[in-house]
């Protein structure tokens, strides 16, 4: 038996809503940065997540172009995918419906509307970048008998 996940539950699991954790390469001999995201996925597709374009982390993204994320069920029993790979675009400035949807995936309606009014002033700075999967790394521990 393996606790890894198939092509499709990883897929899946991903999608789900999580809040992921990014990581990027940082200046020689500084560990990687990792920073909570929202981020949206739909499988077969690419992830995608907003940051500020005068970031620390935009500019370590843009200088290293790959990223990595892992999103984990902390409920037993645990469940995680990490996922590997290149920075594919950006949109800068993110599009008001890519900031709406990303908002209310996470708050709702009513709580993703009082975000972007809350951080109307900095929408034209938010950039959307756009990730392709190559490398996973999970397991479920639901699969294990006993």
């Amino acid at each position: 038996m393996t606790l890894a996940m198939s092509v499709a539950e990883r897929e899946a699991f991903l999608a789900g809503t999580y809040v992921g954790i990014l990581s990027v390469a940082d200046e020689a001999g500084r560990a990687p940065l990792a920073l909570p995201v929202w981020y949206a996925y739909e499988p077969g597709g690419e992830i995608t997540f907003i940051t500020g374009r005068d970031s620390r982390k935009m500019a370590l993204i843009r200088a290293a172009g790959r990223v990595s994320l892992v999103v984990q069920e902390a409920a037993l029993p645990y469940r995680y995918a990490s996922v590997e790979g290149p920075v594919v675009g950006f949109e800068d400035p993110a599009r008001p419906e890519d900031r709406r949807a990303l908002a209310e995936r996470y708050l709702g309606v009513e709580g993703g509307a009082e975000y972007l009014e809350a951080t109307k002033d900095v929408a034209g700075k938010m950039v959307l970048t756009r990730v392709r999967p190559e490398r996973w790394y999970t397991r479920d521990y639901t699969k294990q008998s006993g």
